[in-house]
């Protein structure tokens, strides 16, 4: 983990530290771009989409 730095956001210095890393073998490769897709995939479930309110069948 990081230390916190004055106007640093501590939890994107953790994901920018995490992203850094290079894999030493294959399986760990795989591993850190499985983290990848994860955060991309939590990313995507934050993202506000827009919402129509009018039902199609009224």
């Amino acid at each position: 983990m990081t230390k916190a730095k004055p106007g640093v956001d501590k939890n994107l210095s953790n994901v920018v530290e995490d992203l850094d890393q290079t894999a030493v073998n294959s399986h760990q490769a795989n591993q850190l771009q499985q983290k990848r897709n994860d955060r991309r995939h939590e990313d995507e479930i934050n993202h506000q989409h827009t919402i129509d309110l009018e039902h199609p069948h009224s």
